[in-house]
């Protein structure tokens, strides 16, 4: 919040009246006289300043107001201890996460537990998913093997591939409010899983990962089917109630 001040001018200009004699008697041209001495000591010596004088009248206004200055928008209320890739720790123990898992990211999460290995908490606050499955996997591998809680809090929202990474947590919590999107997984040629016989190896890549993470065999297969029911293109929307349905959260 600051404040300034404004300044405001007002004025009239009045242009000076013109000198002029009369012929109409002596004390009438005495006193002409007399004013156009007066006149002619007050009055610049430029004649072209004469003819151009004018006298002006101000007026000075000052008005104050207060300005507010709205605070740069942040994730938390947490300060910021480390910034890594998609993480930034802001306690001893807990990570907030925002953003986009792409090939770099385990390396990042790796410096980032060697830096702050006390950290078992990560709160999933706006995750959209990865661009590169095999790492979006092998790093929620990292975060089990850490023994890594995950939350995703009110207004959270979840999507795609980081609801693969909200699995990994050792403990699976979400407030009612928290959001999770699913849909098919798509491939580098553009393929997505309908595309795949149902004996492909690639399905059992995933099932495999979710039996891993403790998720019973029927429940993975039901929910796989599920996500893979809804074009790549497409989103649904599942509320913490639908994920407990399926077992995913505790």
């Amino acid at each position: 919040m600051g404040c300034r001040t404004i300044v405001m001018k007002s004025g009239t200009q009045t242009k000076a009246p013109q000198k002029s004699q009369s012929a109409s008697g002596l004390s009438s041209g005495l006193f002409v006289g007399a004013f156009m001495f007066i006149a002619f000591l007050l009055l610049p010596t430029n004649p072209a300043d004469a003819a151009s004088s004018y006298v002006v009248t101000e007026t000075v206004e000052t008005l104050e107001y207060e300005i507010f200055e709205p605070a740069a928008p942040t994730i938390s209320n947490f300060p910021t201890l480390a910034q890594y890739g998609p993480f930034r720790v802001v306690a001893p123990a807990i990570a907030e996460m925002s953003g986009t898992v792409d090939s770099y990211t385990p390396a990042v999460f790796q410096q980032m537990i060697a830096q702050y290995p006390a950290i078992k908490h990560i709160e999933m606050i706006d995750c959209d998913g990865s661009v590169d499955e095999e790492a979006n996997l092998n790093l929620a591998r990292m975060i089990r093997r850490a023994g890594i809680s995950t939350h995703v809090p009110a207004h959270g929202s979840v999507r795609s591939g980081a609801v693969e990474l909200f699995l990994a947590g050792v403990r699976r919590t979400a407030d009612p409010k928290a959001e999770f999107i699913v849909h098919s997984w798509m491939d580098e040629n553009g393929r997505e899983a309908s595309d795949y016989p149902a004996s492909d190896p690639v399905h059992a890549e995933y099932l495999d990962y979710y039996a891993e993470m403790g998720v019973p065999a029927p429940t993975a297969q039901a929910f796989y089917a599920l996500t893979n029911s809804v074009p790549f293109s497409e989103q649904l929307r599942l509320s913490r109630n639908d994920m407990a349905r399926f077992q995913l959260v505790h």
